[in-house]
């Protein structure tokens, strides 16, 4: 890895005390990787007496012995240059990747990231067809986290999904929570993208052993916080200075009163809200998350408030019918107006999805 310097070395030697039948020695190669061995048998082998620990080559200037030593450099070049190769791809370096790969019995093992990147690509190209951005971004959040973990903890740029253990995964929830600030349910999302991915190299067989055997997923149980009727008037009857604290009221107080989540707004275009022969107008649009037709009557409120953002040049851009931002900035601004109108309890966009009114 460029990160981490791999101490290498090779060495011929002789098998003293396993004489063939023709009494001489064979000849075997060492390779040693940051203290690690791995033995290469190379099928030669030479008189005891014409052995040259030292220098490491056949004593004598025999046809036979220059062709020996030649052979044996040979051999060596092929060994360096496999090294070479995965240090100039950045891929892992132990012995024993050596010694397979010098049988040709094996590729480099599969790695992590480079696994995990490949099933985001076609995650994203799957968007609108049974998955939603959302879960694509948290899957790429996933790989973000993973990235920056094993940096600081392994100083790696990827690790082969072989050397994941229990203890990898145990110091990732405890570097999510931590540098992350993640809470209990967010930092099981994460995990659960990671076993996803290692569940998929265990069908693909490139690894043997499950690490997460064993492990389970505690989820809290989530005390949400609902705003009344009355603090709810408070919000909608308030009057904002700050255009962009007016906005995210407006969306909110339209979350509130039509039941749909942030995303589902977010992604709520002109076209999803209809008019029916009693001209009342309805909002049908499938679930962002899990793909259900939604039918939810447009009450008065909602319908002033999608009016009133009808040509703002962000919804006319965009074709959105509300100008929403970020899920960070709209948090972030809903505590602000939650600080002006005097209410205690946390108001997220969450939030404004479970305190659903019929005013």
């Amino acid at each position: 890895m460029s990160m981490q310097r791999n101490y290498f070395s090779v060495l011929f030697y002789i098998k003293k005390a396993k004489l063939l039948k023709n009494g001489e020695a064979p000849i075997c190669l060492r390779i040693t990787v940051n203290g690690k061995r791995a033995e290469i048998q190379i099928k030669c082998s030479v008189e005891i007496g014409k052995w040259n620990a030292q220098r490491e080559c056949a004593i004598g200037k025999d046809r036979k012995y220059l062709e020996l030593n030649h052979y044996l450099e040979t051999v060596r070049t092929r060994v360096l240059r496999i090294h070479r190769e995965l240090e100039q791809d950045d891929k892992p370096i132990t012995a024993e990747i050596l010694k397979n790969l010098f049988y040709g019995e094996s590729q480099t093992p599969k790695m992590l990231l480079e696994v995990f990147k490949e099933h985001n690509t076609k995650y994203r190209e799957l968007i609108g067809k049974g998955v939603v951005k959302a879960t694509v971004l948290r899957y790429e959040r996933t790989v973000r986290y993973l990235e920056e973990f094993l940096k600081k903890e392994y100083q790696l740029n990827d690790m082969p999904l072989c050397n994941i253990n229990h203890e990898f995964i145990s110091n990732f929830e405890f570097f999510i929570k931590t540098e992350k600030s993640c809470a209990q349910n967010a930092t099981v999302k994460y995990l659960k993208n990671l076993k996803k991915i290692i569940t998929l190299a265990l069908t693909n067989k490139w690894i043997t052993g499950n690490p997460f055997s064993g492990v389970r997923f505690k989820q809290t149980q989530s005390n949400r916080e609902f705003l009344s009727e009355e603090e709810l008037h408070i919000i909608m009857e308030k009057e904002f200075n700050i255009p962009r604290l007016e906005i995210v009221r407006d969306i909110f107080v339209f979350c509130c009163l039509s039941g749909l989540a942030f995303t589902d707004i977010k992604h709520l275009r002109p076209e999803h809200i209809t008019k029916d022969p009693n001209g009342e107008n309805w909002i049908r649009k499938p679930r962002e998350k899990i793909n259900n037709m939604c039918h939810i009557l447009l009450l008065d409120i909602p319908a002033l408030i999608a009016e009133k953002y009808k040509n703002n040049p962000i919804c006319v851009q965009k074709n959105m019918v509300l100008p929403v931002p970020c899920n960070q900035r709209m948090n972030s601004y809903l505590k602000e107006i939650a600080d002006v109108c005097g209410i205690t309890k946390k108001l997220t966009t969450h939030c404004g999805k479970h305190c659903t009114f019929s005013i």
